[in-house]
């Protein structure tokens, strides 16, 4: 999975600096837990709703609530809400094939299970099951759903009966055991923030009622993406005949160091712990599989290299039987336009959607199978991240989220023909009394020249009551991946307008390996972390020097996960003494030792060419801590922020990180969360995060214009 840049949200102390424009006020951060978190959203089959799911936080209990709502595609009435989690989470909503009820995950009965909802009633139980159901989905006849629950595998060939209640039992003899060992057979027995041990993510299919519930992926093999890098939302289907499941399963072996994810397909009926694979012959990533509404087509994500996770990501689609077989060779929509596609769906049966990172944008794109060549239509006038994309049976209407940078997600819907107009029709308006009160200034998009006769794009986003006649501090932010972009879209884990909020001109620049600029400028990140983008970067900083509105002498430069290499690489470089300080959030500092601790080693060795033992120059060449001397030059204050649970960066590389610069009297400080892993996403954490953070920016790089 991708160094990328996911940090929390979060509160924010002191008041802003700038002047607010009239009537107006400038956000504090305090208003990012008061926004309303909208996702999720399910097109009706008849295209006349949508269905979504809008998150409250309640930060003075330090937990949030999510809740279904339903919105009218033609915005003409209030949308409303049609769950009460009572303090849970209702999530993920699906809409039966005849789109009278909606099956939705929740945690309100305590472990995830699945519910169904007819609209105007008490949701129903579907699940029951002790591990757990998530990612629930319709069969075609709307009578049965498939889910996914994490198993022990040596029990899941068992009747369902027994192998649930052994699955419950080992659950609660390890939580009961005054002994907390954990022993471990092969690796990937963590991820992310959590120890999955020997635990397996199967399919389970029941009847509507839970009546008949089976593991029909059983076995040691996960038959659900285990790297979010491999999803793209719907990672599983059933077949049109609805006898069969075709899914994305993880590789079957070295899944630690492969990214040869799979289709499979199973019987609905099925106890073999061997699966049909259909990309067979693809040995880099397939994925996400879904039926053409008639049922004649399937399409799915592949990549062609194997190993590098961030390889384009084409959509291939194949004439397809009612039982999920393909028939023939499969057909590229997106092999001649240099996008990648994140998520896609079918738009009736001739059209496809896709989002695609274009130009620091998540842009909207459709193509067609009635041509071959030059089908890809998007606009290059629309602004914002489009994302959660679903349309209706015949494809005349569809439905998804589209945030900007002064705007959180809402739920937009529009007719399918009129994807090269304008985006207006915001339909859930979750957050419009919120938005009214505050003055959020639009980014500006500014392109400076690098080597290699290319452009780098920058964000340049002022804070309200800018004065251009006045010198004003910038906060330099590096973005994580490193394959990942700054876009013109809304985060609730690291904010700009918070930083500008402060009074800070926050520059976010998208150098090298930075996705939504063509194939060849991803690539080159790899292999060369410290070299070409770290040169991006000071040009990029060059540019900004010069701004006529900048002080030069009050700038500081913050990253997490590959930006927070980025700020050690500074640390080590002369790039050091051009900043007042740096702020570091679970970096990587050490890449000898980050290969033997991180859990997904297929990045590193890709990223460096193969093994440590076998390219150990490499992995040399561009660590910050071989060049660990170099901070007593310049001595740049560094804040460092890591988390015991962070398996990604391990803890680790941060203890090293600060060990290095307090031998060395480098001003420094250490903030760690112990229950925390690569993102600070607990309420109260967050506040705390923003507080420290904030504080080291403003003590050593004073907010505010002169």
């Amino acid at each position: 999975m991708r160094f990328r840049l996911l940090l929390t949200a979060a509160v924010l102390i002191a008041a802003p600096l700038a002047l607010p424009a009239a009537d107006k006020r400038p956000m504090k951060v305090q208003d990012l837990f008061a926004f309303k978190r909208v996702a999720s959203p399910q097109i009706s089959p008849d295209g006349k709703a949508v269905v979504y799911q809008v998150t409250t936080v309640d930060l003075g209990a330090n937990k949030s609530s999510t809740a279904l709502w339903l919105a009218a595609t033609d915005g003409k009435t209030e949308p409303k809400q049609i769950t009460d989690p009572k303090g849970k989470k209702d999530m993920n909503p699906r809409w039966s094939p005849d789109g009278t009820r909606v099956l939705f995950e929740s945690t309100r009965s305590g472990t995830p299970q699945l519910w169904v909802l007819t609209v105007g009633e008490e949701p129903k139980p579907v699940t029951s099951i002790s591990t757990g159901a998530s990612n629930g989905t319709w069969a075609p006849d709307g009578k049965s759903v498939a889910f996914v629950s994490t198993v022990y595998p040596e029990f899941s060939e068992k009747p369902f009966p027994e192998s649930d209640k052994l699955n419950k039992e080992k659950d609660e003899e390890i939580e009961k055991s005054p002994v907390k060992a954990k022993t471990f057979t092969k690796l990937f027995y963590r991820h992310w923030d959590d120890y999955v041990g020997d635990k397996r993510q199967h399919l389970f299919v029941c009847n509507l009622d839970g009546t008949d519930t089976r593991d029909v992926t059983p076995g040691d093999r996960d038959a659900n993406p285990t790297s979010s890098t491999f999803s793209s939302g719907d990672d599983f289907t059933f077949s049109p005949d609805g006898k069969y499941l075709v899914f994305t399963a993880v590789p079957d072996k070295d899944e630690s160091w492969s990214t040869n994810y799979d289709i499979c397909r199973v019987s609905v009926t099925n106890t073999s712990t061997k699966w049909e694979c259909l990309t067979k012959d693809n040995k880099a990533a397939d994925g996400g599989p879904k039926f053409s509404p008639d049922g004649k087509k399937l399409a799915w994500r592949a990549q062609k290299q194997a190993g590098y996770e961030a390889d384009k990501w084409d959509v291939l689609v194949a004439d397809a039987k009612p039982d999920g077989t393909l028939v023939g060779k499969p057909r590229s929509m997106l092999g001649f336009d240099d996008v990648s596609a994140n998520e896609f769906c079918w738009s009736g049966n001739e059209w496809l959607l896709f989002t695609a990172d274009r130009k620091g944008f998540t842009a909207l794109h459709k193509t067609t199978l009635a041509i071959d060549k030059g089908n890809i239509g998007w606009n290059p006038g629309r602004t914002g991240a489009v994302a959660g994309v679903s349309s209706d049976k015949t494809g005349e209407r569809i439905a998804f989220t589209k945030a900007q940078m002064d705007h959180p997600a809402e739920v937009f819907s529009e007719f399918q023909g009129d994807l090269s107009g304008v985006i207006g029709n915001n339909i859930s308006r979750a957050n419009d009394k919120l938005l009214a009160e505050l003055d959020l200034p639009r980014p500006e998009s500014e392109e400076v020249p690098v080597e290699g006769g290319v452009k780098m794009q920058m964000w340049v986003l002022k804070p309200p009551g800018f004065d251009a006649s006045k010198k004003w501090p910038v906060a330099y932010l590096v973005h994580g991946g490193p394959q990942g972009a700054w876009e013109d879209s809304w985060s609730f884990r690291w904010n700009p307008q918070a930083w500008a909020a402060q009074g800070y001109v926050v520059v976010m620049p998208n150098p090298r390996g930075s996705t939504g600029f063509g194939q060849k400028f991803v690539d080159e990140i790899t292999g060369d972390w410290g070299g070409k983008c770290y040169r991006d970067l000071m040009a990029g900083l060059d540019y900004v020097e010069k701004l006529p509105y900048v002080d030069k002498d009050r700038i500081g430069s913050a990253g997490g996960s590959f930006g927070g290499y980025m700020m050690n690489w500074f640390a080590v470089n002369d790039a050091a003494k051009r900043f007042k300080c740096l702020i570091t959030h679970c970096s990587v500092w050490n890449f000898e030792s980050m290969w033997g601790t991180t859990d997904e080693l297929w990045f590193d060795e890709w990223e460096h060419g193969g093994l440590p033992w076998e390219k150990p120059g490499k992995y040399a060449e561009f660590s910050p801590h071989k060049k660990a001397g170099n901070m007593a030059k310049a001595k740049t204050p560094m804040l460092i922020i890591h988390n015991d649970l962070d398996f990604r960066c391990p803890i680790g590389q941060g203890h090293e990180l600060f060990s290095a610069l307090q031998r060395q009297g480098v001003p420094s400080r250490f903030v760690n969360f112990p229950d925390e892993g690569h993102w600070v996403l607990k309420p109260k954490n967050s506040e705390h995060w923003h507080k420290e953070v904030f504080a080291w920016l403003k003590k050593y790089v004073p907010p505010g214009p002169k």
